[in-house]
């Protein structure tokens, strides 16, 4: 290879692609010649983030820019790919298809929201910001609005909103560690927790963004294969997203014959195969949809961690590009995670199939080794309600965050595939958790140690700093991660919520109306954090929803706070000054250097 890495961007990449289709045919072989599935699955998730941690130690640096914002130097199609591993979390890989396998409808409102909301990233926020030229979202709020007060706050409801979405990560870790290991999940959070921090702590951004390239391949190959074998298995073809319909009706049909009731009594933490969903109707149903979808667009566009990415590009155009890249290549995962979990169902339920469950005798599943795995880590269950022994729709019951992991086993594919979509899972969650984990310890070393507690600390005590941080912030999100307060798909709303709660209007605002000053941003930061953060609780702990906004909702309280207390303080309160005003206004033309350039 003639010249820099980022000249050999296609060829490296390329060769990693090819390798990692080789170790693929190579776990087949193993498995063909007898060795047993736990080595399989081990060497995949060890493999894999073997090749991570390499990555994240070859990617090592003391520069400040290129720990912060890797060197601003990502091509667009590169940040994209690093983007959607970035966003493609445990939540997209892990828990979405499971949502809607156990919702059905409503949940799609997750893909819409987080899908548009790159929309609204595209147009408001990411060639701006990338324009400004700030390390972090709480730097761009402290130099726009000015004063530490207001990059405090910034700093605190990122704190909030990544916390929250790293813990969900580790949760998803968690849980393929656990299968994959045989290690309880208490366990297998700091085993991945461990992963995590090989890839980021020594090359910050620089070392996080190739490995999220890397770890977008392994995710999207993990996810499209399986889809396609069931597709084609069932008689749907290689490219079920057009024609899984027909399975939807034939689902339909097979619940009304087995009789859809609700079981007698659950099993904490998870749910039955099939129940009677009882959703809202009419215009409650659709505002509830509709709700649902601004938290997540609205909290996409808040979220620091993807805004952050696109302070690596080089330009503000490749910036705009890179969302571009950034939305094809989530639209892969998430125009195919219907299909899957359309398909998975159908093999459990069809009995035409050989792998339908429902209507045999409950001796005859629990023999089954899938069966088998995921009873013994406390994910599945069997209970024989009306001692028939025979099972039923509502006596089958699964936790909805293992559907993806699982539906290799359930469809009988090799077991080989089932390592893959583990590796995938690990580096959906790993790439998102790196991403936070940094986005919290730059704000923390950046914006409260460097810019408010010791602005004259060089360059080696900051990153020292950063560092330490990445590693105490871990250690936290484990812990609560372990102590599994709420689904990872739970966790991840309230991450949005949060987010757009404290920090969407005082972002746009800051962009597109100059006339925004320090002690607005300050207002509805605070109002909108804090009325959504009370909100939340009171619905949490048994409070009667308003207006249908449950606790995946409470970004609309926190949104609608944060705009009318923003404005109203604003126009009470005198205008910026005219530099800033010159500076909001520059930020807006799409040419010439950086605001905030360091050259």
């Amino acid at each position: 290879m003639n010249g820099s890495f980022l000249d050999n961007l296609g060829r490296v990449y390329g060769l990693y692609t090819g390798g990692f289709f080789v170790f693929i045919l190579l776990m087949a072989v193993l498995e063909q010649m007898g060795v047993g599935a736990d080595t399989i699955g081990l060497l995949f998730v060890g493999f894999t983030i073997f090749i991570y941690a390499a990555i994240g130690w070859l990617s090592r640096t003391m520069e400040v820019e290129a720990y912060y914002v890797a060197g601003r130097q990502v091509p667009a199609v590169y940040n994209g790919m690093a983007t959607a591993a970035d966003w493609m979390s445990g939540a997209s890989f892990v828990a979405m298809a499971g949502g809607i396998y156990f919702g059905g409808y409503s949940y799609l409102a997750f893909v819409v929201g987080w899908t548009g909301g790159y929309i609204l990233v595209n147009s408001l926020m990411a060639p701006y910001l990338r324009k400004f030229g700030c390390y972090t979202v709480p730097d761009y709020i402290g130099t726009r609005y000015g004063g530490n007060f207001a990059r405090i706050l910034a700093v605190i409801v990122l704190v909030a909103a990544s916390f929250t979405y790293v813990t969900a990560q580790i949760t998803a870790t968690g849980t393929i560690a656990a299968r994959a290991l045989h290690i309880p999940f208490s366990f297998g959070v700091w085993f991945g927790l461990l992963g995590i921090l090989l890839c980021s702590m020594l090359g910050g951004m620089r070392a996080v963004t190739w490995t999220q390239v890397a770890q977008y391949i392994v995710l999207i190959i993990a996810y499209l294969i399986p889809v396609i074998w069931m597709s084609n298995a069932q008689g749907f073809g290689l490219i079920p997203h057009f024609t899984y319909g027909e399975a939807v009706q034939t689902i339909t049909g097979l619940e009304a014959q087995y009789g859809l009731t609700a079981p007698p009594e659950g099993v904490a933490g998870m749910k039955a195969l099939t129940t009677p969903h009882v959703e809202p109707v009419g215009g409650l149903a659709e505002w509830q949809f509709v709700t649902l979808a601004i938290c997540m667009m609205a909290g996409t566009a808040s979220l620091p961690h993807i805004l952050m990415r696109y302070f690596t590009t080089p330009s503000v155009r490749s910036a705009r590009k890179s969302v571009a890249w950034s939305l094809l290549f989530i639209f892969l995962l998430y125009f195919t995670a219907p299909a899957l979990a359309t398909l998975t169902k159908l093999q459990l339920l069809d009995p035409s199939l050989p792998t339908a469950i429902i209507g045999k005798t409950i001796e005859e599943v629990q023999a089954l080794a899938w069966v088998q795995n995921w009873s013994s880590v406390n994910f599945l269950a069997i209970v024989d309600h009306n001692g028939d022994g025979i099972l039923q729709l509502n006596e089958f019951f699964m936790r909805e965050d293992i559907v993806v992991l699982a539906t290799p086993e359930i469809a009988g594919l090799p077991y080989v595939i089932s390592g893959l979509v583990a590796a995938g899972g690990m580096a959906a969650a790993m790439s998102t958790a790196d991403g936070l984990l940094l986005a919290i310890a730059n704000a923390l070393s950046h914006d409260l140690y460097y810019k408010v507690i010791d602005p004259k600390a060089d360059t080696a005590h900051r990153l020292i700093v950063a560092r330490v941080l990445l590693v105490v912030i871990g250690a936290a999100g484990a812990l609560m991660a372990a102590m599994q307060l709420t689904g990872i798909l739970g966790a991840v709303a309230w991450a949005f919520c949060f987010a757009c709660s404290g920090l969407f209007f005082p972002l746009v605002l800051g962009v597109w109306w100059k006339r925004a000053n320090t002690q607005g941003a300050i207002a509805g930061m605070a109002a909108g954090f804090i009325s959504g953060s009370v909100y939340l609780w009171y619905v949490y702990t048994g409070g009667t929803p308003i207006l249908g906004l449950n606790d995946l909702r409470f970004g609309i309280i926190g949104m609608a706070f944060s705009l009318v207390a923003m404005v109203v303080v604003t126009l009470m309160t005198p205008e910026p000054d005219a530099e800033i005003q010159r500076m909001v206004d520059e930020t807006r033309i799409p040419t010439g250097m950086p605001i905030l350039d360091p050259h």
